[in-house]
């Protein structure tokens, strides 16, 4: 069995024949991906298992209210937040039938510009996005109300953040949805965390904090967002995914895994002949100080949140969902 783990038996909600179509569905979406790769995955198991059982679970909460459903996906860097939201996708799409939209807490973040002012206005450090703080908090509350609106001709900008250049892309390639939908997704490595006590933020937790935070302006800053912008922001979600990381030793190795591939991407575009300069490619060193930033809150998260959220799948250290934890069980499911 591929799979370590599946999901829980007392939750499995819809009829069997239900959650066999859409394994159908999915099997065909993915048809051609799988021929082209000319490998067993096992993908068909895991959709049995897990991702079709999860994405019913999903179907049947959004039934139980008016209106869309408000998801977020919480995971450390690499946790595979996007790889999930894109199952999700396809499972509830052609699957189930739901209008399914999505974006990224990273999407919102700040301009460069803007987080440069920040820079100088209050920390040095938040000229590096990632924290609370970095991110238009506003413009993401405007995004998921607009989404909620029941008007057809409604049209909703969502907007696109190029990592490689460290900034959000113009409006004009940001991408657009007509109307309202049945599941709104809001995926990120600090959807929905909750602020810490003051008095935990007193010591330092890393290098990074110790040299370049000594008087914790920017750390109490990032927690003072937590408890009223970002507060607002993730009280519009319904219900909380987790995808919880074996470890902080996990989260770097996978978020260089993740640089690696962004590296690759520029060395396609500089073999095509097209100018690379402006593309920013971390190397180990920078890696490690870059992940120095999201720790305090990751670790926190982590101790915190498998016990708070929705649904908790816990991956190991290869990757893998190890173990399902569903904080309540549905009515009717």
């Amino acid at each position: 069995m591929s799979v370590l783990t599946r999901w829980p038996r007392n939750q499995l909600c819809l009829s069997a024949e239900e959650r066999c179509h859409a394994v159908q569905a999915v099997e065909q979406a993915f048809a051609a991906t799988l021929e082209t790769l000319k490998v067993d995955i096992g993908l068909k198991e895991m959709f049995e298992e897990i991702y079709v059982p999860l994405a019913a679970w999903i179907l049947a909460r959004q039934r139980q209210q008016q209106g869309p459903l408000v998801l977020g996906i919480n995971g450390a860097q690499g946790a595979g937040k996007s790889t999930l939201f894109n199952l999700l996708e396809v499972i509830l799409g052609e699957g189930f039938g739901l209008r399914v939209v999505g974006f990224s807490i990273d999407d919102i973040y700040k301009t460069r510009a803007d987080r440069e002012a920040m820079a100088q206005a209050i920390h040095p450090l938040f000229a590096t996005r990632g924290v609370p703080g970095t991110h238009d908090v506003e413009l993401g509350m405007e995004i998921i109300d607009s989404l909620c609106s029941d008007d057809p001709e409604r049209i909703t900008k969502i907007p696109v953040f190029d990592k490689s250049i460290d900034d959000r892309c113009p409006d004009f390639v940001w991408q657009e949805w007509v109307g309202g939908a049945d599941l709104i997704v809001l995926e990120g490595w600090c959807v929905g965390a909750q602020p810490q006590p003051d008095a935990s933020l007193e010591e330092p937790v890393n290098p990074l904090e110790q040299d370049e935070d000594q008087d914790g302006v920017w750390r109490r800053y990032a927690n003072e967002q937590l408890k009223g912008p970002y507060r607002e922001l993730f009280s519009r979600l319904d219900i909380l995914l987790m995808l919880c990381v074996p470890s902080m030793d996990a989260v770097y190795e996978w978020r260089s895994l993740q640089e690696k591939k962004l590296a690759e991407r520029v060395q396609y575009i500089y073999d095509t002949q097209q100018p690379t300069d402006h593309l920013r490619i971390m190397n180990e060193h920078e890696i490690k100080r870059f992940i120095q930033h999201y720790e305090r809150l990751t670790r926190a998260m982590l101790k915190q949140m498998p016990e708070a959220a929705d649904i908790t799948l816990f991956l190991n250290e290869n990757h893998k969902i190890a173990d399902i934890r569903v904080l309540k069980q549905l009515r009717d499911c």
